[in-house]
């Protein structure tokens, strides 16, 4: 049967954005205010980076599932994704504040981090998951120009405390991986699970 549409479990602007891009025509999934979504993010103990953002993205799917369920929806795919940011074995989040992008900026100025980006796609009961990791180098930024970039109030909410989309380009030096995976959502990978579950691009 062609799959003619898809939702997006995701209120990331820049994942729906990346999905029209790709031509997938989709409808949003979003939790209800009820839903504690953030706390899906919380961090266990001694996780790595790449198992954590499986796990987050896999119970945001969960939960996408269930609310689908719920709410006697049409069938389609459901698509979730989740992006962090790691330096070695720190995972960096969402900023809580902005003493707190500060914080991190300042961490990822003139090294290399990681940005990895899971996504995982259900369709009645198949589901089908991929992790996109990609290489940042950000360039050796002063203070000032971190505070700069922090008084704009685009690091909060991004994970890593910055949008490689945004002002924040100014201090990539070098990228290795996927452009879009860094901005939430690596295309191809995504295009490849949408195929698994029988959308055609």
């Amino acid at each position: 049967m062609k799959v003619g549409f898809i939702y997006l479990a995701s209120q990331s602007p820049r994942r729906a954005q990346l999905l029209t891009q790709l031509g997938v025509r989709h409808e949003l999934l979003l939790a209800a205010p009820d839903e504690d979504a953030e706390a899906l993010e919380a961090v266990m103990k001694s996780e790595a980076p790449a198992a954590y953002v499986q796990r987050v993205t896999a119970l945001k799917l969960d939960a996408a599932v269930a609310r689908h369920r719920r709410l006697g929806l049409p069938p389609a795919p459901i698509l979730c994704a989740d992006t962090t940011v790691a330096l070695g074995r720190a995972i960096l989040g969402k900023p809580e504040h902005a003493r707190d992008a500060q914080r991190m900026l300042a961490l990822l100025a003139g090294h290399t981090h990681r940005v990895l980006t899971a996504v995982a796609v259900q369709h009645g009961q198949r589901r089908h998951a991929a992790l996109s990791v990609s290489r940042v180098h950000f360039a050796a930024v002063g203070a000032a120009r971190i505070a700069d970039y922090v008084a704009s109030g685009e690091p909060l909410g991004k994970a890593g405390a910055y949008a490689i989309q945004g002002r924040a380009a100014a201090f990539v030096e070098h990228i290795s991986g996927s452009h879009s995976g860094i901005m939430g959502l690596p295309m191809f990978e995504t295009a490849q699970l949408l195929r698994k579950v029988g959308f055609t691009l």
